[in-house]
């Protein structure tokens, strides 16, 4: 049967594959005929994510990617790559007044500088076959809308976007396509790290027109969208997933 959203006989890699958006990616692109590579810093939740893949020959990677010898063993272990989607990242609320440095890095590290250098690393190796797509989740905190406390996590996004702007001009002349997911507020492991109380959780959900939060197959879904030939048209593009939220 046709199926132009299909990634059959495509080799992916996902990052932040142990848990939330990343762990949903994984499993949906590898119903849709993938071979997976996933990595994430947590073994005993990839290899639960790793246990839940359909198909055979899928591999397994454990590890740190803010780790240099990581990311550099990682780059030359890797096969030639069909797609990628770099799902690994954090959140971190706090007033702009109360920025450390230690905060500053940690989260420019894991949500921006690592898949920047894993990118840099994987086309330099020419890990990357021609007519493939790479996707970053990014939000749309820093790309159409911030929030208190989500300063220095809004600029890592807004960093992403830009980056993924030039590296869909750099890249077109290989048919690399670059595009970014940005979802709003995703119901995930994040949101029972009591990052927010429950009243918070309450309040701010009734800002969605759609009445809930997103659910993390809701974003794979997208991204398999973007990783399939159904959209070898689309590049430098941003996939907004997000219940009507920027609509206000």
């Amino acid at each position: 049967m046709y199926n132009p959203f299909s990634l059959k006989n495509k080799t992916i890699l996902i990052t932040g594959a142990s848990s939330g958006i990343g762990k949903a990616t994984a499993i949906e692109c590898s119903k849709m005929g993938a071979q997976l590579i996933i990595t994430g810093r947590n073994e005993q939740h990839l290899d639960e994510t790793f246990q839940s893949l359909e198909g055979e020959n899928h591999l397994s990677f454990c590890g740190d990617l803010c780790d240099p010898a990581f990311l550099e063993s990682l780059s030359v272990a890797l096969p030639v790559l069909d797609g990628i989607v770099y799902s690994a990242g954090i959140v971190r609320y706090f007033p702009f007044k109360f920025m450390t440095d230690e905060k500053l890095d940690q989260l420019f590290d894991i949500n921006f500088k690592s898949p920047t250098l894993l990118s840099h690393r994987l086309i330099k190796k020419k890990k990357i076959n021609k007519n493939s797509s790479i996707v970053f989740m990014s939000s749309i905190s820093g790309v159409l809308m911030s929030y208190y406390g989500g300063s220095i996590y809004a600029a890592t996004k807004g960093a992403i976007n830009g980056l993924v702007k030039g590296m869909a001009l750099e890249l077109a002349a290989q048919n690399i396509r670059v595009n970014t997911v940005i979802p709003g507020m995703i119901d995930t492991n994040i949101l029972r790290e009591d990052i927010l109380t429950q009243e918070q959780l309450e309040t701010d959900v009734k800002r969605y027109p759609l009445g809930r939060y997103g659910k993390p197959e809701e974003v794979a879904y997208a991204t398999i969208y973007l990783l399939s030939d159904a959209s070898a048209w689309v590049t430098g593009s941003n996939l907004l997933i997000d219940g009507g939220i920027t609509l206000k």
